[in-house]
């Protein structure tokens, strides 16, 4: 578990020998070739900060550890964090980084959270998908109805048996058409939200291939944004998957 300490509070070393406070998987101190633990101080903004109940606190973490790690670490630890996790943005001392960026004691790290002013959230995903991504990326006070639509890979087509379904995309084109969906209908029904990911790669029967939430202050229109997203994303997106079954495979228009 990780040592997790208020603002201003500072890190007393374990006692000789006990090593860090993480102890689980490639983050472990013994025989890792970590060096002494670190602190970093880690801040919240916007949906995190008001779901969390706190703006910052400071971390322990084995010397070496990623802004990846820390994202694994804080995701153990807090439902809302492994929520949000594939939408969320890092910087380290006020510049974005990747996730493969090394930490330093003392560094300050935001997790950024989708900012607004963009087009919806909208990306290609190589990862399971979580439902909770797209629920909190149209989430918001005044928003009382939310509809998700969840695209899963089915055992048949057209009286065939499926084994599974291989989904291939043009990432930069499929994204930003998503996102103009998005706009389209976010400026044609008052006070809509749309988010939508679509997962790429090779799917078996029963996964997750696309999620669209939409929200609005009522319920009918949140059904009506979901229904527009789900169908303008089929119609215009670059995206295009190949059925595999007994005899054999073919592309799907």
């Amino acid at each position: 578990m990780s040592k997790i300490l208020p603002p201003g509070r500072s890190f007393a070393p374990s006692p000789a020998g006990s090593g860090p406070s993480i102890c689980s998987g490639h983050l472990q101190r013994t025989g890792c070739g970590y060096n002494a633990p670190m602190n970093v101080r880690i801040r919240y903004f916007a949906l995190l900060r008001d779901r969390l109940g706190r703006d910052q606190e400071t971390i322990e973490l084995p010397d070496g550890s990623t802004a990846n790690d820390l994202l694994e670490v804080l995701a153990r630890g807090s439902q809302v964090i492994a929520g949000a996790r594939r939408s969320l943005q890092v910087a380290v001392n006020q510049e974005m980084v990747p996730l493969s960026h090394p930490l330093s004691g003392g560094d300050e790290v935001a997790l950024i959270p989708p900012v607004s002013g963009g087009a919806g959230h909208c990306r290609i995903s190589r990862e399971p998908l979580v439902w909770q991504e797209v629920i909190d990326a149209v989430s918001g006070s005044g928003q009382g109805g939310i509809a998700v639509f969840c695209g899963v890979v089915r055992d048949h087509n057209d009286g065939k048996q499926v084994i599974r379904l291989d989904y291939e995309a043009y990432d930069e084109m499929a994204q930003r058409t998503m996102s103009q969906i998005a706009a389209r209908i976010e400026s044609s029904i008052a006070g809509a939200r749309v988010a939508m990911v679509h997962r790429v790669g090779s799917l078996q029967i029963g996964d997750t291939a696309v999620l669209v939430a939409a929200s609005a202050p009522h319920r009918a229109e949140a059904f009506a944004a979901c229904r527009a997203a789900i169908e303008a994303l089929k119609r215009e997106v670059p995206i295009w998957k190949k059925e595999f079954s007994p005899d054999g495979s073919e592309w799907l228009g």
